[in-house]
């Protein structure tokens, strides 16, 4: 298991700076995402959970019709760490993905997870 190490409020701006939507609000690393509907919702939470159970890392999920509100914060030491940061890159990067122009899948035709 990697070291709990706190991040610094300087650290965590930096980190801030790579993750688009992201933000601090009481000591959590919080992020709002909207989608197009229930359905997607529910694919949405659990996409964040796979990746969660994978990384062996969870967030606090806030789950509503059309959002999901992911909070993180390692638990040990009631605070933002790498754990934290690591995890809301990768599941920013996945649930924002969608296919390039050049790719021969089309993407989803209405407004995807923002």
């Amino acid at each position: 298991m990697a070291d709990d190490v706190v991040f610094t409020e300087e650290q965590i701006q930096q980190e801030l700076a790579t993750l688009p939507g992201w933000e601090v609000r009481d000591n959590w690393l919080w992020r709002q995402y909207k989608t197009p509907g229930f359905a997607h919702t529910i694919m949405l939470v659990n996409t964040i959970g796979y990746l969660s159970e994978a990384a062996y890392h969870h967030p606090d999920l806030t789950v509503g019709y059309a959002q999901v509100t992911v909070k993180l914060q390692t638990h040990r030491v009631k605070a933002i760490t790498s754990h934290d940061t690591a995890l809301a890159h990768k599941i920013h990067e996945v649930v924002t993905w969608l296919p390039d122009e050049d790719s021969p899948l089309d993407g989803f035709p209405k407004n995807w997870v923002r």
